[in-house]
């Protein structure tokens, strides 16, 4: 089953909850060091380089951005900042998120982390506040609620959460008041765990934006790479994807051949197969065709056998694409 986009704006009308933005443009490659771009993606970016990519999205209408702590220890926050003090504090919405994982640097303390990621982008609120990864659901939970009282916080969401822990999350947050707006998991023709373990289906019933991250699995579903042309070899990505290569040309081909009834490139289809999900795809800005890219891709509608058809391709992969982060949603 997938959901169309009216179908899933009407749900949210009826939530009584704002019609959601169809993409959301990630920054998990800005910035350096042992979780910036140039160890994970293999890539240079920094304000300099970033600075055209974040101009021509904001032009595009393509104003939600997304970004952790995580990424870069920071750097990617001040990235960030650095862009969006150009413009006006509305028109730009930024979802960052708390990583239990380095809470011990801000000495175990919520709100010490969401002080310091407002610091490093100059802003005076978050507009999404996520908790990154479910180590313990009724340790951290309840501490995001004084971050939403404050009023530091505008909504919150969770990540890498199963049904469960985001129906835990919810009774917490609801003693005071309060909900999960959103769940941000690895989604991807590659990777449907959240799909088949009921998650997605129960956000769309409840009213909980979906956002979906790793839709191109880092550029192997971008139809640029290959045996002959592999991901930077020394890039975590490169490791990872580059021996399955080999694998994907069927399914990338596909995706390449819808493409073309549609004037799209291989990497706008697996972007359109997320949105025609009800998800909020996140993709990597890291050069102006991305956001280019993105754009377009909202006004491609998959049908339903180009869907299945792409889904069958991808399950005969046999490729397990799950992060170690990760648990399984099943």
């Amino acid at each position: 089953m997938y959901w169309n986009r009216h179908t899933f704006a009407q749900l949210n009308l009826k939530n009584n909850i704002d019609v959601m933005a169809k993409i959301a443009l990630g920054t998990w490659a800005w910035g350096a060091g042992a979780f910036g771009g140039d160890t994970v993606f293999g890539s240079k970016t920094d304000v300099e380089n970033l600075k055209p990519v974040f101009t021509t999205a904001i032009k595009a209408g393509l104003s939600l951005w997304d970004t952790a702590t995580a990424y870069g220890m920071g750097d990617s926050e001040k990235i960030l900042g650095s862009l969006a003090k150009e413009y006006k504090r509305e028109d730009v919405q930024i979802s960052t998120k708390f990583t239990p994982q380095i809470a011990e640097f801000y000495d175990n303390n919520m709100e010490k982390m969401a002080n310091a990621s407002i610091e490093r982008m100059g802003c005076d609120y978050i507009d999404i506040y996520w908790i990154h990864n479910p180590m313990d659901v009724e340790r951290w939970t309840p501490r995001l609620i004084p971050l939403l009282q404050s009023g530091k916080v505008k909504r919150v969401g969770v990540s890498n959460h199963n049904i469960k822990e985001i129906q835990r999350s919810n009774e917490i947050l609801g003693e005071a008041g309060f909900k999960v707006s959103a769940v941000q998991n690895h989604f991807s023709l590659l990777y449907r765990s959240s799909e088949k373990g009921g998650v997605l289906d129960y956000c769309h019933k409840q009213g909980i934006e979906f956002w979906a991250y790793m839709v191109l699995e880092q550029g192997a579903l971008s139809g640029k790479y290959n045996k002959e042309n592999p991901l930077p070899a020394e890039s975590d990505r490169g490791k990872k994807y580059n021996p399955v290569l080999p694998q994907l040309k069927a399914l990338t081909n596909e995706m390449t051949n819808i493409g073309q009834k549609y004037g799209a490139s291989c990497s706008q289809i697996g972007i359109a197969w997320a949105i025609v999900k009800g998800t909020i795809p996140i993709i990597g800005a890291t050069k102006k065709r991305h956001v280019i890219e993105a754009a377009e891709a909202e006004k491609i509608k998959l049908t339903t056998e180009e869907v299945t058809r792409l889904e069958q391709l991808a399950d005969a992969t046999n490729i397990d694409t799950r992060g170690g982060w990760e648990h399984s949603m099943e």
